[in-house]
């Protein structure tokens, strides 16, 4: 009886741990975001380094948002054709292509690949200062490394997701009139009419905020895996790993949430 109580008794206070372990994570990881974006407004301000920022994340991924927007609009405009001619509806594949991406595939689609590829650089990039001692570096020269590493990305990131989104919004739309009007034969003049028709402003804001949502998203994560990388000899590549993952996973997920909020 002993033996059994006790056993329960080490059950209990294991998940009791690993709950209050999560709340002190989580904490952490809340209060890491609300000092990147306190700094954002906290002089001195370093334009230099948000627009560095800007360029990396933004300008350097423009060729990867213009491919997969492409293709992306093609499959759409495919797909889209082939399931609306069966319903005699081919006259409103530019409007389900729009849409979909302007409501959907554009803003999630841009942010995990903006994730893949420049919050894994990020993650890899603030591990390795991490695991090198250059964040203590800076702290040591009075220099806060939140302000100076963190809050530059965050904006940059605020900036670029957005662009981004729309730059993808609009060669994935092209993509589809390519296929679905110039290889498939769907009717030309009704493709751009029914966006014009049937796409509002709260369309494209949906878009957008879900976008600027992404963009902090990706860089909270990214940001904090990579500032917090274990000093070891696999603690970059985890880190990186690490946010990639999550970032990708809670982008999803804020979609269905902010989905359900803005529809």
């Amino acid at each position: 009886m002993k033996n059994g109580l006790m056993s329960i008794v080490e059950m209990v206070e294991r998940l009791g741990a690993l709950v209050l372990d999560g709340i002190v994570r989580l904490g952490a990881f809340m209060l890491f975001l609300l000092n990147a974006v306190f700094y954002v407004f906290v002089p001195p301000f370093k334009p230099r380094l948000w627009i560095r920022q800007t360029r990396i994340i933004g300008a350097d991924s423009l060729f990867l948002i213009i491919l997969i927007g492409g293709f992306t609009g093609m499959v759409l405009g495919l797909q889209g054709y082939n399931t609306l001619r069966r319903f005699g509806s081919d006259g409103a594949l530019g409007t389900v292509v729009s849409l979909v991406l302007v409501r959907e595939l554009g803003p999630v689609l841009a942010a995990l690949m903006i994730a893949a590829r420049a919050g894994s650089a990020m993650a890899a990039e603030l591990g390795s200062m991490q695991s090198t001692e250059q964040i203590d570096a800076l702290t040591v020269m009075a220099i806060n490394p939140i302000q100076y590493l963190v809050s530059p990305r965050m904006l940059a990131g605020v900036i670029s997701f957005p662009l981004l989104t729309s730059i993808f919004d609009v060669v994935g739309i092209y993509g589809g009139y390519m296929v679905g009007v110039g290889l498939m034969g769907a009717p030309s003049g009704a493709y751009f009419n029914g966006i014009a028709a049937n796409m509002d402003s709260h369309d494209i804001m949906t878009g957008l905020y879900k976008a600027l949502v992404f963009g902090v998203i990706v860089m909270w994560v990214c940001c904090y895996k990579g500032y917090h990388a274990e000093r070891m000899a696999t603690g970059v590549s985890r880190a990186t790993t690490e946010a990639v993952v999550l970032s990708s996973v809670l982008i999803l997920a804020f979609d269905y949430f902010l989905t359900s909020i803005l529809l």
